[in-house]
């Protein structure tokens, strides 16, 4: 029994010390393993600046429109008759005066030949009633008949003087129904889907015309802003034509160039906006009836402002403020005052001064003095970032893989070393290696 006992304490010795130098073997890994550059939160953050400068920057007013055409003329039958030939292809341009369509014009010549035959024939009666009425002049001053029969002959060339108009008119609109059996276009456009077929009858009371004549150029373009915008707007136009560019809906495509023609006289009370009309050239008809765009009207433009990107700025309780990269390379956050923001541009009325740097990524790991390593943006500073990382990330995984129980705690402090500086791979190789003496 006390050989039995005494070989239970020789084990308790033995586990005892086994445990002592596990102990001492982790203290002193955690040790060696620590950064040499200490508290990982001094080390420079990587970050893009750009420096404020004074640039003139045109000021945009943007609002969604549409397209209308200039004139739109839905061209129909003057006259009835049947409908004989159609001269035009759908979709062909047209020019004003072409002819579209024509209708039979064989009642309206008879109709011209029985009034110029009407006029003929009261031509002559007139002439014969004016001599008639000459002599029955003469004698009546000679007392040879008496006065009526001169009166009478007299009212009867008026007469037929009346009936010689009336036929005229009837000659001239004979002539007319005859001009409007051939239908023309009655401005420059471009035609639609034609809407009535040869051989069809047409009548002037027909509410559906032959065919929809659109004019494509100029166009204009109809778009609507804030009515807060009115009294710029319509300040800016009095001294002048102001430019207007159409775009996609998406932004990517410019359409068109043109100039403000209007700004409508009511603002809607509904949606608080104003309606304005731009007319833009359009030669290549890139802009079309009723097509959704993107307008954009060229209010001024602001000359030497200061500037800064609009990623820049960022916001806090207190308002607006910018990262200032100063000397050394430390950063300061300064409240500044933003006029307006034009495209990527923020224009900085109070708080910058030209020249002076500004960080505009990587701000959500500043704080007031961090000092700060300045990279291109996405350029080698930043690819140098991930590949340090990628380095911290292998050494962790072989630290934390050098072994188990207390020696896989080494290797957790290998990775945290390898992922903050550069020497720290070796730092989690050490690490690695006393996890792996632990484990043995």
């Amino acid at each position: 029994m006390r050989k039995r006992s005494g070989i239970w304490l020789v084990v308790a010795v033995v586990a005892l010390g086994a445990v002592l130098l596990a102990v001492r073997g982790r203290s002193g890994g955690g040790k060696s393993a620590a950064p040499p550059g200490g508290d990982p939160r001094s080390r420079p953050v990587p970050v893009t600046v750009a420096t404020a400068a004074q640039h003139d920057v045109p000021v945009w007013l943007e609002g969604l429109g549409s397209v209308v055409a200039t004139k739109t003329v839905s061209v129909r039958a003057q006259v009835d008759g049947r409908l004989e030939q159609v001269l035009f292809q759908e979709g062909q341009p047209v020019r004003r005066g072409q002819v579209l369509a024509q209708i039979d014009p064989r009642p309206f010549r008879i109709q011209l030949a029985q009034a110029e035959g009407a006029l003929a024939r009261d031509e002559a009666q007139l002439k014969n009633a004016r001599v008639n009425a000459d002599r029955y002049r003469t004698l009546a001053d000679q007392k040879l008949i008496a006065p009526q029969q001169f009166t009478d002959q007299d009212a009867l060339a008026r007469q037929l003087e009346g009936a010689v108009v009336m036929d005229r008119a009837a000659i001239d609109s004979a002539r007319l129904n005859l001009e409007y059996a051939r239908i023309t276009s009655p401005i420059d456009g471009v035609t639609g889907v034609r809407l009535v077929d040869p051989g069809n009858l047409v009548h002037a009371s027909d509410q559906t015309g032959l065919v929809l004549v659109t004019q494509l150029d100029p166009i204009a373009v109809i778009f609507t802003l804030p009515q807060d915008d009115f009294s710029r707007v319509s300040r800016e136009l009095a001294r002048g034509p102001l430019p207007v560019e159409a775009w996609s809906r998406d932004g990517a495509t410019l359409l068109g160039r043109g100039e403000l023609a209007l700004i409508d006289n009511q603002i809607n009370q509904t949606t608080g906006t104003l309606r304005l009309k731009a007319v833009l050239p359009n030669p290549g008809r890139q802009l079309w009836p009723n097509q959704f765009v993107k307008a954009r009207l060229l209010l001024t433009t602001l000359e030497r402002v200061l500037t800064a990107p609009t990623p820049a700025v960022q916001r806090g309780p207190s308002g607006a403020f910018v990262y200032v990269v100063g000397e050394g390379d430390t950063v300061t956050p300064r409240a500044v005052e933003v006029s307006s923001v034009q495209g990527d541009q923020a224009i900085i009325a109070k708080g910058l001064a030209p020249g002076e740097r500004v960080v505009t990524e990587g701000q959500n790991q500043l704080r007031p003095g961090a000092k700060v390593a300045v990279r291109e943006p996405g350029g080698a500073g930043g690819g140098a970032g991930q590949a340090r990382a990628g380095q911290g990330r292998p050494g962790g995984a072989r630290g934390a893989n050098g072994g188990n129980g207390a020696s896989g705690a080494d290797g957790g402090s290998g990775a945290a070393g390898a992922a903050g500086a550069a020497g720290a791979a070796g730092a989690g190789g050490a690490a690695e290696a006393r996890g792996g003496a632990g484990v043995r």
